[in-house]
């Protein structure tokens, strides 16, 4: 006979119970039997009407049949498994075991583990109740009340409400999706930290960041390490990125980047506020903007600078101290609008405007581009217009009008008129460069031709009074027409003098994020496997791993360690 059945004489209606003074494990079974040769030292018990129930220092658990090795304090239970702790854990699955001298837990097979705030999905799971944290490696998913996560590394820490995912970190929500190498989640508040890359995509954006907290209640966080967000014409990049998703709005503070992907501007500065919804940007902090212009680029900067309104009906403004440089073109003014629409730049408030060597001031003045080619091909100064030029030797060629109108090509000037009340002053010189005196001239309207930025003919129309002195005879106080005002030193000569003579910044140190923990080994302490477990050493292999999260580049990613699927094996039914 290969086992032995010991029928106790204290059963009462099919019910069998043994308990113990002290901490042992307590069980209460409906059939208990012994079979010394396959199963030497245990008990094995079944269930007839009542599933089979253990109790040990707050952990209950209920199967359908079980080994128990009184001596070790060690069981393993098969068939409808629930394993429940107070109020706060319930499991189930189809196999589990548990040590009551380490208080460690194993269950697999349809591993369902259940908490007031989520609940929690694996083939195979490890409970360390003195620590209260669970694990599973070998794949995973977490659902709460607004998403679902998956890995193939999970840790959760049940005191904190705290799950630590990794590898192929997976959260989908109906709302976005979030995929990472590394996240922590609180699931008490719905707070996620992004640690390796990490994308949250929407309908609408894509944030990608390799340090970032995501709050998934409210759908908004912040992003402290190659941070940048996509929208469907936009891309945003900062040192620092706020982002809420519901209202359109980001704000990036430090070295900020704002790419239009459909009209390929580029805007830099060190803060910036983009408003999704109303396609609307704000930067401050040494704001620049790089705009293309077929073969050339247009480069503004101020103090603010705004840009509004929809894909082609751009409105962009620039102000306190705007500047504007191109090739063979610059200007100043205290504020610089410019239309998409209309394709005019307009400088507003003691604008100033170099082409070439010559200064154009007045009122307001305005830079109008082709709307189809985006290529500069005229300009317009209203009220007190005022060209000037300096002489080859000595003082300054002049021509001033209520209004100046002028054409480009290249980005040079090749005819300007000027009309209304018209005065010109020129220095007239020889081939050799001597000065044959100096010309004065009053009329209606004024036309220049220029090539090469020099002056090849004058045209003087209605009214013309002009007369040409030596300058020997020439009053001293006459050499400048009224309303002279040389500027050549606020001249921009290179794409630097966009920020000359402007204060230095500071910038605010980022707070940042904190940094991923570095966990204990899950099994410290729990190899010591009771010699009946189905578990080996070999299984419980370390789990800690680095704090950073390793970078992208030069590294090859660490293939899951996926957990060999144990099916446990029952007793055969009693005979």
């Amino acid at each position: 006979m290969k086992y032995l059945i010991v029928r106790l004489s204290f059963f009462l209606l099919s019910s069998f119970l043994y308990a113990q003074e002290g901490k042992e494990v307590q069980f209460t079974s409906d059939r208990s039997r012994v079979d010394q040769e396959n199963y030497p030292d245990a008990f094995i018990l079944s269930k007839v009407q009542n599933q089979v129930y253990f109790i040990h220092e707050g952990i209950e658990v209920w199967c359908d049949r079980a080994i128990f090795y009184q001596t070790d304090d060690f069981f393993k239970a098969y068939g409808n498994v629930r394993m429940k702790q107070g109020d706060t854990v319930n499991m189930t699955s189809k196999y589990a075991e548990y040590n009551g001298t380490t208080q460690f837990a194993f269950a697999s097979e349809d591993v369902v583990l259940t908490t007031p705030s989520n609940k929690l999905t694996t083939d195979s799971l490890f409970f360390n109740r003195i620590n209260q944290e669970a694990f599973y490696r070998s794949g995973g998913t977490v659902k709460d009340s607004a998403s679902t996560i998956t890995s193939e590394i999970g840790r959760y820490f049940m005191d904190q409400e705290k799950l630590s995912f990794r590898q192929n970190v997976k959260v989908r929500n109906p709302e976005y999706n979030i995929d990472s190498d590394y996240l922590d989640f609180y699931s008490e508040k719905g707070h996620a930290y992004l640690y390796g890359p990490s994308t949250i995509t929407s309908e609408t954006s894509v944030v990608y960041c390799e340090r970032g907290f995501y709050d998934t209640r409210n759908d908004n966080g912040f992003f402290v390490k190659n941070s940048k967000i996509d929208y469907e014409n936009r891309k945003l990049e900062g040192d620092s990125i706020f982002f809420d998703r519901p209202s359109g709005f980001a704000s990036a503070s430090n070295n900020i980047k704002v790419t239009d992907t459909i009209n390929q501007s580029v805007i830099t500065g060190h803060y910036a506020e983009l408003f999704r919804k109303k396609d609307s940007l704000f930067i401050a902090k040494n704001p620049l903007v790089a705009m293309k212009q077929q073969n050339d680029s247009v480069f503004i900067a101020s103090d603010t600078l705004m840009v509004t309104g929809e894909v082609d009906q751009r409105q962009l403004s620039a102000f306190y101290d705007a500047r504007i440089f191109k090739s063979d073109l610059s200007g100043k003014a205290d504020s610089i609008h410019s239309s998409e629409r209309t394709g005019i730049t307009k400088l507003i408030r003691e604008p100033v405007l170099w082409s070439g060597e010559s200064q154009i001031t007045g009122d307001t003045i305005f830079l109008i581009s082709n709307t189809e080619t985006e290529e500069l091909d005229s300009l317009k100064v209203f009220y007190n217009a005022f060209m000037i030029k300096k002489d080859s030797i000595e003082g300054f060629n002049q021509i001033k009008g209520k209004e100046l109108y002028g054409l480009l090509k290249n980005n040079e000037i090749y005819q300007v008129n000027v009309i209304k009340n018209t005065e010109s002053l020129f220095y007239l010189r020889d081939e050799t460069t001597d000065l044959m005196g100096i010309n004065k001239s009053l009329s209606a309207r004024i036309k220049i031709v220029l090539e090469d930025q020099e002056i090849v003919d004058l045209y003087y129309y209605t009214n013309v009074d002009s007369d040409t002195y030596p300058s020997s005879v020439f009053p001293e106080n006459e050499k400048k027409l009224k309303g002279f005002n040389w500027r050549g030193e606020e001249r921009l000569t290179a794409k630097s003098d966009l920020f000359k003579g402007r204060d230095s910044l500071v910038l605010p140190k980022i707070q940042g994020i904190k940094e991923p923990e570095i966990y204990d080994d899950f099994f410290e302490g729990m190899r010591d496997l009771n010699l009946n477990s189905t578990l080996k050493e070999s299984s419980l292999k370390s789990t800690t791993e680095a704090a950073e999260p390793e970078e992208k580049e030069n590294k090859k990613p660490k293939a899951p360690q996926k957990l060999q699927k144990l099916k446990a094996i029952p007793p055969a039914d009693e005979q």
